[in-house]
């Protein structure tokens, strides 16, 4: 229950300054998986220069270490990857924040992602596609099995309910097409 508060501290203050985001990462995998400890949030925005300092404003310094704007505005031209951090003093639960940019998964993902009830607040998830496929990114990134079993544990929760034929195309675009079978055979 208290990683639960602590998504919400980040996620109602990018609601209240009107920014898009999505959850995804191990929150999504939980939510849409099986639960597991986390120690943060990842957190996909779509910001302009216009919203950086409603950022900086809506996590003060006194109680979040927050980058200051040049810094978020530098990722902010990335065409990809831009990324900074967000974290709660007194908690040390951090955001890792990560800007959509040109990326075509993310867009497509923004898109399409999900309002869903996390403990009494409404918050919007990545769809569960994306999530499995950034997971296979992340596990042939750094080979952390957490992300398979978090993948295996979807598959097994979400079943009937998954586009598995945008998984496998995204997947073979992706050259994850070994690791989503491996993802499937342990079903």
């Amino acid at each position: 229950m208290q990683v639960v508060s602590q998504v919400l501290d980040f996620t109602s203050r990018f609601e209240a300054c009107g920014i898009p985001y999505m959850i995804t990462g191990s929150v999504a995998g939980i939510v849409y998986g099986e639960p597991r400890m986390t120690n943060d949030v990842d957190v996909i925005l779509e910001i302009t220069s216009d919203h950086i300092p409603l950022i900086t404003d809506a996590f003060p310094l006194d109680q979040y270490y927050c980058p200051p704007a040049e810094v978020i505005r530098v990722e902010l031209e990335r065409d990809l990857r831009g990324h900074f951090n967000l974290v709660r003093h007194d908690t040390g639960f951090k955001a890792d924040i990560y800007l959509s940019g040109s990326d075509p998964l993310h867009r497509w993902a923004m898109q399409s992602r999900r309002c869903m009830q996390i403990g009494s607040e409404s918050v919007w998830l990545a769809p569960p596609e994306y999530v499995i496929i950034r997971k296979m990114e992340f596990f042939r990134e750094g080979d952390s099995h957490k992300h398979l079993t978090d993948i295996v544990a979807m598959l097994a929760n979400l079943k009937d309910s998954l586009d598995i034929t945008q998984i496998e195309s995204m997947a073979l675009e992706r050259g994850l097409s070994s690791i989503w079978i491996e993802c499937t055979e342990k079903l």
